[in-house]
């Protein structure tokens, strides 16, 4: 029977680490490596594209809007009503007894400056989107289905069940406001 060699000094003076376990450990890491570099194509893909985050927010000159004056920006592909009201629509809206209204919500839950009133413009009714200035209270009016909404964009009348809704927003500076 042959007998095993005793172990060297020096691998009893590296605690017993071999060169085959050297040669593992390095095997696992180029492997790791390797598998990391070919996952990350598949997990990078599904970040969104530019076109996509160019769309998350939409930043808006507030100096071109007349007192009175409403426009109408695109943010995420929905419209969005940009309202610089006057003195005499935000006393209305702050004046009107919101409890009794269908979706009752105060005026200053729905803006941050009381000038501005920023909307997403689409009706809660069927998706269609509100002529402004119109209707029974001067502000919004979907004439598909005939649903009013008031200065702050709150619904008074007809099928809609809800108000328009308030997208997230943030004003940069005194004269521009950022949506999303």
């Amino acid at each position: 029977m042959a007998k095993t060699p005793a172990p060297s000094a020096t691998n009893l003076a590296h605690g017993g680490e071999t060169r085959r376990d050297f040669l593992y450990l390095a095997t696992g890491v180029v492997g790791a490596v390797g598998v990391a570099a070919s996952v990350w194509p598949f997990i990078h893909q599904m970040n969104p594209s530019a076109s996509v985050l160019a769309l998350a927010s939409t930043d808006v000159d507030l100096s071109r809007i007349e007192e009175g004056q409403s426009i109408t920006v695109l943010w995420r592909g929905k419209p969005v009503f940009v309202r610089h009201r006057t003195p005499s629509e935000i006393t209305e809206a702050e004046d009107a007894d919101f409890n009794s209204l269908p979706d009752p919500q105060s005026d200053m839950e729905r803006v941050k400056r009381r000038e501005w009133l920023i909307l997403v413009g689409v009706c809660t009714h069927l998706g269609c989107v509100p002529l402004s200035h119109r209707g029974d209270y001067q502000g919004w009016f979907c004439p598909c289905h005939g649903s009013h909404y008031d200065t702050s964009g709150r619904i008074r009348k007809g099928p809609a069940p809800a108000n328009l809704a308030v997208p997230e927003y943030v004003f940069l500076d005194e004269t521009t406001v950022r949506i999303g």
